[in-house]
Parts: C-alpha cells; structure tokens; sequence
C-alpha cells in the first residue's frame, strides 16, 4: 500500500497502491455553491469532506446545508476560526502567531462545530487557513490532538477562487485541463490525493468551479477511481510524522 506523503509536518496525500482519493470542500466567506455541491455528490453518491471557519459558521443561511451534509453522511470540520496566517508567504520558518493564540482561534472553530452537532470523529484531522502553515504550527495541531492536513499539489483545484479581475485568475478551463493532465501524465494519477476544492468563491468570479463538479466526478469514476471522506483515507495516518 505504501505510506502517506508529509509536507511541513501536515500529510498531503494517501498512499498511491489504490486508486482512491479524497473531495475536499472548504469554506470562509462564501457558499454559494454548497447546495450544488451536496446534490452533485448526492447524486453519484460520493463523500465530501467539508472544513468551515468561523465566519462561514456565523452566517445562518449556511447552517441548514451544514446539518444537510452531517445528514447526508458526510464529513464536517474545522478551518480554524478567524483564519488567521500562520507564517509569512516570503519566509514559512517564521511563525506569526503565538501558541496560545493559535490554540485559542482552533477551539473556538471547535466548539462552533460541536454545537451544531458535529460529531467527534470528524474534528481529528482539518486544513490549516490559506493552507499555509510550518512544522511548529503544525506540531502545536499535532500536540493539541487535530493533526493537519492539506491538498495534494500538483493540480490548480485550489485556484477555483481566484477573482475574475485577479493577478493570479485561474479559468475553469484551466483548472479542469491541470487536473486531467496529472491524472493522465504522472505514474500515480490521482491515487491517495486529497483534491481542494471551495464551496463559493464569491460575485467577483464569474465561473465556478463547482458547476464542474458533475463532470469530474463521472471522468474519474470512469477511470475506477474510488471516493473516501478525510476520516476513512487518513484512518491508517495516525497523528503525523513518524
């Protein structure tokens, strides 16, 4: 089966011997496409694993669709609370953040999360805020008990909220065009990969990426790729590292 592949102390992907991977939905300001989402998934029966900040949670138009993906199977967890950046993007060995902080913003995501009814098992694992973090923040998750987590690179899946008038846009077409050519053109495909996706991107990007969804769920079931949510393809993970 092989092990699964570490970056700065978080796991990025599962092992290659099967081929299986993981939909990753996360959410901040915006969620317009969260009922999009969970009928596409409803449809083929696949599990989608969401992660939500704080402010996703403090908006009411998103809980009835949170409870409908805990209803629906799927899996719920945290994003950290104020998504706040850990570290530099000039210089990831510097820490932004105190401990105390840190730990402070994940357990107030935490008990948001436990108060709409999220059950335990799904709170272990979840993605660091701009999935951007360093080997002390992620060793404080690990210490805290909530290992991270995070996207499997080598796609642009991540790049689906880009703005329309944005330096750094990313169309549809190229995103969807990035994930066939790795899935076509490396050794491993997809197998073990935790593919990010968002659930909004918001009114200042015109396409969006999760109206692809359908598409891309039918172009890997048709190659026999397998879904699992982040509990079931991280079950064997343990907590980081060895």
């Amino acid at each position: 089966m092989g092990s699964y592949t570490f970056n700065h102390g978080a796991v990025i992907r599962a092992p290659l011997g099967r081929r299986q991977l993981s939909l990753v939905f996360t959410g901040g300001h915006f969620g317009e496409g969260f009922e999009t989402v969970l009928d596409t998934l409803g449809k083929h029966g696949v599990p989608g694993s969401f992660y939500f900040t704080g402010d996703f949670l403090a908006n009411a138009d998103h809980i009835d669709l949170l409870r409908r993906a805990l209803f629906d199977g799927h899996v719920v967890g945290p994003h950290s609370h104020a998504h706040p950046l850990y570290c530099p993007w000039e210089d990831r060995t510097k820490t932004l953040i105190t401990r105390e902080d840190f730990l402070s913003d994940l357990e107030r995501n935490l008990t948001d999360l436990r108060s709409l009814g999220v059950p335990e098992q799904h709170l272990k694992w979840w993605i660091p805020p701009y999935e951007w973090y360093n080997d002390e923040i992620a060793g404080w998750a690990r210490e805290a008990g909530h290992p991270l987590f995070s996207f499997t690179p080598g796609t642009l899946s991540n790049a689906d909220y880009t703005e329309d008038d944005a330096k750094n846009y990313r169309p549809n077409q190229l995103i969807w065009d990035s994930i066939v050519a790795h899935e076509v053109e490396t050794p491993d495909g997809l197998n073990g990969f935790l593919l990010l996706t968002h659930v909004g991107a918001g009114p200042r990007r015109t396409e969006k990426f999760f109206e692809r969804l359908d598409d891309l769920i039918v172009l890997l079931l048709s190659k026999g790729y397998q879904f699992s949510s982040i509990v079931d393809i991280l079950k064997d993970c343990g907590d980081g590292p060895d």
